[in-house]
């Protein structure tokens, strides 16, 4: 490949830490193919510290749920004109959405208009709810990058121009991942049983999460005897959060390590993990932990999903596996109970345990395509395929 050294302008917006995450190595990347690439829109600071500058604070865009969206609404518009009328006034040589569907699909549909080619990088959940957003999505995009294989095939029998290119957390996390360094690392005992509990980064996932985590640790501990508790905080007003409810009586004997970030420490470091609905639950499955996965909506956002969502299984693992692999939990079914249960059952079936996790590593090789680089080169090929002078500088 002879990259283009022609000055261009790339647009690029993340409306979250994973997509910054994602954000960044592509813009590493895509360098390769575009030295004299500058690159602006919405990041996150990974991306700013990629020299990408950026027109609004990324937070705005991280929502949970009806309720948040409805608070930031004002917030979300004023971005939502500064990158449109930005870009209008200024055309990038294409632009690359990341994830934050319901704000970058509008976003990306008004900048094609503009004659603009638009990428969009990991795909909307279209294929578990909301089915009718692919006439947007095939309206709006010129090219769809996803993450995982089942989500390529959706859309290619929906006529989408679609490249799988696996995750980015799967080129980077090792195939093999020692328990006792993560522990040395973590200055914990090497010799105890670890349980890591990953309530989420977001304050409403802790509050509605963390409480029933603790209760089930209290079994958990009830039950082993001997048996230690590590929780990761995404940042000091989190372990804040966290502290203040280890605090309340029935928790303050309960022997749990807060961790300042290092989520991925914290998961090499168990035996077994317990952890909400995302991203956290690929990192698990990559580091090869076993794993117990639970979410809870908002009053309002559960109703709206319990009537939309059409899926057997909602955590990634199952998802990737097509059947259930580990056992999930959502809403009323987030009990102490049930939680509890499900990682002594872990604990107490190593065998069980092994063959999951050696179904773990196959689909680890599965993912492990060095996703920044098929999706620049992606990128690279769609940009070679346009022939509007507008974007000639973007063209070998």
């Amino acid at each position: 490949m002879q990259p283009n050294s022609n000055k261009i302008t790339i647009g690029i917006v993340a409306g979250e830490l994973s997509g910054d995450n994602l954000g960044a190595g592509l813009i590493r990347t895509l360098r390769q193919y575009y030295p004299q690439a500058e690159f602006i829109g919405i990041a996150g600071p990974k991306m700013m510290a990629e020299d990408c500058k950026t027109l609004g604070q990324m937070d705005v865009l991280s929502l949970m749920g009806v309720n948040d969206a409805i608070k930031r609404l004002p917030q979300i518009l004023k971005i939502r004109s500064a990158v449109i009328n930005t870009f209008k006034a200024n055309p990038p040589a294409f632009f690359i959405g990341i994830d934050a569907p319901d704000f970058n699909l509008g976003v990306e549909k008004k900048l094609k208009s503009f004659g603009i080619p638009v990428v969009h990088y990991v795909s909307p959940s279209i294929w578990a709810w909301r089915r009718w957003r692919i006439k947007k999505i095939q309206r709006s995009i010129d090219l769809l990058l996803t993450l995982f294989p089942f989500e390529s095939k959706f859309y290619q029998q929906h006529n989408v121009n679609v490249h799988f290119v696996g995750h980015p957390l799967a080129d980077q996390i090792p195939l093999e991942n020692s328990a006792v360094l993560a522990r040395k690392q973590l200055s914990l005992p090497t010799e105890e049983q670890y349980i890591a509990l990953l309530p989420g980064s977001r304050s409403q996932e802790i509050k509605l999460l963390l409480p029933t985590f603790l209760q089930a640790a209290l079994i958990c501990k009830q039950r082993l005897g001997k048996v230690q508790f590590i929780i990761p905080a995404a940042n000091a007003d989190r372990h804040q959060q966290i502290m203040e409810l280890l605090q309340e009586p029935q928790f303050k004997k309960l022997p749990v390590h807060i961790v300042q970030g290092q989520a991925q420490k914290v998961i090499t470091a168990a035996n077994v993990v317990l952890a909400t609905s995302g991203t956290v639950t690929l990192e698990t499955l990559l580091i090869n932990r076993p794993l117990v996965v639970a979410y809870k909506f908002a009053p309002l956002s559960w109703w709206i999903a319990k009537h939309l969502v059409k899926l057997p299984y909602f955590s990634l693992p199952n998802l990737l596996a097509g059947r259930q692999m580990v056992p999930e939990f959502v809403q009323h079914e987030v009990t102490p109970q049930n939680l509890a249960q499900a990682l002594l059952d872990w604990v107490a079936q190593p065998q069980r345990a092994e063959k999951l996790t050696e179904e773990f590593a196959s689909i680890h090789q599965q993912l492990r395509r060095d996703a920044s680089e098929e999706a620049a080169k992606a990128i690279y090929e769609l940009m070679k395929s346009q022939r509007s002078p507008r974007h000639a500088l973007a063209l070998q």
